[in-house]
């Protein structure tokens, strides 16, 4: 990922030098196990322990000779340790060190997305709260439909986030697999007990069967629930763009005194931050795609996967990151246009009732079909829906004066709304 979007913990997970440093606990512990079990010397264990160190600009030093980066890495650790280097990667193969690194990686990720998703879902329940009584139009089409509120709005996205957030911690477990069964996973070499023994002090399960490699279907599952993820901030992204319209104006994104928003226009503010959120839920989507590809190897592994892997962990975990981050930003820095909300609520004229109407109009005995008629003639051939709903004889003939303006009131299609948005702010993040 370019810098432009990658902060510095999710960086750090995806560094060079982390990832070797992952490898080398992974072979270190498998020192230790072994020679619990006699198998190899526990002084050179111990000598790995203390003294294994790798730098990632020798191992790539390295591999330019070699052309094989987990040779090259074991190479450069041994050199740190001396004659006990030659027990490193003992009945190990190359899938063992790699696969079992990279799920400590994406485990790592995880726990700053889920950070991140808990960050954001405290940041829009309090802003659900203080917009809960705010009435604006709901919009289905785009077209005004009936009143809503803006803590509403918010409150369906806090549930969503919620549920990327359950997502997210399950598609952590998923990953949180590593497997240490040798060239063609029949742990030829090394008997289970040693992976048992390494991955618990990981925190990681095993791979039932890893044939050489972790089952790529759980990576497919973890980049699918990134890019769940990112339709998730899309959907509040693109209405925050929607909603910013100079034609609506009802919230704008966070707009800096100095900022400009047009290189020939001074007059504009466009929704760069919710443009670029859009933009990047479209790179993170992708990136599933490329993890479902991965899920057929050749027998019982091959390295068409290793290309594509190197390029979505990293990218599509710092790219969520920053997405997640940004967004928090965008709703903490938003711009509510109560005035705006009111002025639009008017354009209908009253419209926004048309369904009471039709339905009281129902109850008094009114075919619907001839109600529909009539509530729909009032709201297409008049401009103030409102004027022309009392002025109609038919309805009036049905409905008096009173009965009409009760009707007309916005209010009372929003007199549980206080009750959805409990229902779904009572989770806590």
């Amino acid at each position: 990922m370019i810098p432009r979007y990658t902060r510095p913990d999710m960086a750090r997970v995806w560094s060079d030098q982390h990832r070797l440093e992952l490898m080398l606990e992974v072979e270190i512990l498998v020192c230790d196990a072994l020679a619990r079990r006699g198998t190899i010397p526990e002084e050179a264990a111990r000598a790995i322990r203390a003294k294994a160190r790798v730098d990632a600009v020798r191992a790539a030093e390295i591999e330019a000779e070699v052309h094989h980066d987990v040779i090259a890495f074991v190479t450069a650790a041994a050199e740190s340790v001396g004659d006990a280097g030659r027990y490193l990667h003992f009945g190990m193969t190359s899938s063992d060190v790699l696969d079992t690194a990279f799920a400590l990686q994406l485990v790592e990720a995880s726990d700053l997305l889920i950070d991140d998703i808990r960050e954001l879902a405290g940041v829009l329940k309090a802003s659900a709260r203080a917009n809960q009584t705010l009435i604006m139009a709901g919009r289905t089409h785009g077209i005004h439909a009936e009143p809503i509120t803006l803590g509403l709005k918010m409150a369906g996205w806090y549930a969503e986030l919620l549920r990327n957030r359950d997502r997210m911690r399950s598609a952590r477990k998923e990953i949180a697999v590593g497997t240490l069964s040798g060239a063609v996973g029949t742990y030829g070499i090394n008997p289970p007990e040693i992976e048992d023994e390494v991955l618990s002090n990981l925190g990681l399960e095993h791979e039932p069967v890893a044939t050489q490699v972790v089952a790529r279907d759980r990576h497919a599952v973890f980049f699918s629930t990134l890019a769940v993820i990112a339709g998730g901030v899309e959907r509040i992204a693109t209405e925050i763009r929607h909603l910013q319209r100079t034609e609506v104006a009802e919230v704008l994104e966070p707009f800096g005194s100095a900022q400009k928003g047009s290189s020939a226009m001074p007059h504009k503010r466009n929704p760069i931050l919710a443009e670029n959120l859009c933009g990047l839920a479209r790179l993170v989507r992708s990136y599933a795609q490329a993890a479902l590809e991965n899920i057929a190897l050749w027998h019982e592994r091959d390295i068409s996967h290793s290309s594509v892997e190197r390029v979505i962990g990293p990218d599509a975990t710092i790219g969520l990151d920053f997405a997640l981050a940004r967004l928090r930003g965008v709703i903490e820095g938003l711009e509510v246009r109560p005035q705006a909300m009111e002025r639009n609520l008017e354009l209908s004229g009253g419209r926004l009732a048309s369904e009471r109407l039709l339905l009281a109009l129902v109850q008094t005995g009114v075919d619907r079909a001839e109600a529909y008629r009539w509530v729909q003639r009032c709201a297409l051939g008049h401009e103030d829906f409102a004027a022309a709903v009392r002025a109609d004889t038919d309805i009036s003939a049905h409905l008096d004066g009173a009965r009409i303006e009760e009707l007309l009131d916005v209010r009372h299609g929003l007199r549980h709304v206080d009750a959805v948005i409990d229902r779904a702010l009572g989770e806590e993040p």
